[in-house]
């Protein structure tokens, strides 16, 4: 294998600081073309060091999800668009799941403020958010917390859960397939997310167009079993073509975001 240039691995120490490196935003950093930008990208994921995205490239693998606080970086302003949009589907005094992830931690955020709302996570970033609000009554899953992101899982978690009904669930996956899969990272969470699901009465998943661009290994469920998709762009007309034919209401924020393949070299 031939030793990467100084250049690429000053992209690469980039993409695992950042989380995402976009190839306009590059070249102008190098000042190289974007396709020797485009070249650099394609090789550093031959070597499976970066995964091919629209406009750029991310961390990480089909096999392993990247690490929580540069989960949060990507698409940041886009999530928060996400999250304010979906707080907006769920009334005051409602009851509501929120599961482990970066975006529905900002569907927590647009909810603060809000009244009469009892919210059940088993998300401790989530629960900080909202525990100061006077309204707002939490109520945590037990079990052991997880250092990389806060997240509660395991069998302690699943019983939990089964024993609500809630009229919400707001949900977030790590990757979605054209064929409709949801899918993530750790079994173990999967789990807890299927029973979120399988209680409560209306499931909005929450996800911008960079999870259509990811692989996961783990199926939570399909996206037929959702009930409102809210998202910035709806990349892909199959997955749009299957929401249609599933009765899946997709809000989709920014269409006119969306774009050409970029050229390849």
């Amino acid at each position: 294998m031939d030793i990467m240039t100084p250049r690429q691995t000053d992209i690469l120490a980039l993409a695992r600081t950042q989380g995402r490196v976009l190839v306009d935003d590059l070249a102008t950093r190098f000042n190289v073309t974007p396709q020797t930008i485009r070249k650099d990208l394609n090789e550093l994921c031959d070597r499976r060091l970066l995964q091919r995205v629209h406009g750029g490239a991310v961390a990480g693998s089909g096999v392993e999800n990247l690490g929580y606080e540069a989960r949060r970086l990507i698409a940041q302003d886009e999530k928060r668009a996400i999250g304010r949009r979906a707080a907006e589907l769920v009334p005051d005094s409602s009851s509501l799941f929120i599961n482990i992830g970066t975006t529905t931690e900002e569907v927590a955020r647009a909810l603060q403020g809000r009244s009469g709302l009892v919210v059940i996570t088993n998300n401790i970033n989530v629960a900080n958010l909202l525990r100061p609000e006077p309204h707002i009554e939490v109520i945590v899953a037990g079990g052991v917390v997880r250092r990389s992101d806060g997240g509660i899982v395991g069998e302690a978690a699943i019983d939990f859960f089964n024993q609500f009904m809630a009229d919400f669930a707001v949900i977030g996956a790590s990757a979605i397939d054209e064929s409709g899969a949801l899918l993530d990272f750790d079994y173990r969470e999967v789990r807890v997310s299927q029973a979120i699901m399988a209680n409560a009465r209306h499931v909005i998943l929450v996800a911008d167009r960079g999870k259509l661009e990811r692989t996961a290994p783990v199926r939570i469920g399909h996206i037929s079993q959702v009930h409102t998709f809210v998202t910035d762009v709806l990349s892909s007309d199959r997955l749009a073509r299957i929401c249609r034919e599933s009765g899946v209401r997709v809000e989709e924020l920014f269409p006119d975001r969306a774009t050409e393949p970029e050229p390849q070299d």
